[in-house]
């Protein structure tokens, strides 16, 4: 099975990439995106949720990553209530189900490098 760009570039909600790597990054890549959305893998989450989790990452920085998430369909937010305070639960769309076997491999994969080459963590302190 050839696996390679099918065209010369690709084209996503008005955005020219130059192939679906690319593309596959800039909707998944940086620090925090993939590790959100392997959080939500199994089931859906509050916000609170999310932080006690990943405790590492800054208030803003969730808050922003999840908006780019959704924004991007893989990540859908719903609300409950009206009047503060409001639930807020965040869930993987079909778009971020699908892109859960790539976490798994992902997470598989740099189990066995840390595994091979580096060493795990318990506390940052």
């Amino acid at each position: 099975m050839n696996t390679e760009c099918i065209g010369d570039c690709v084209k996503l909600k008005g955005k020219v990439y130059p192939c679906t790597i690319s593309l596959t990054l800039d909707l998944v890549g940086g620090k925090w995106k993939a590790v959100i959305l392997y959080h939500l893998k199994d089931e859906a989450k509050r916000y609170n949720e999310l932080r006690k989790e990943m405790p590492i990452i800054t208030e803003m920085t969730l808050s922003l990553q999840l908006k780019k998430l959704e924004k991007d369909g893989l990540v859908s937010r719903k609300v409950y209530g009206k009047k503060p305070p409001i639930k807020v639960i965040y869930s993987l769309t079909d778009l971020g189900k699908s892109f859960v076997p790539v976490l798994v491999a992902i997470t598989e994969w740099g189990n066995q490098v840390v595994s091979e080459n580096g060493e795990f963590l318990n506390n940052l302190s």
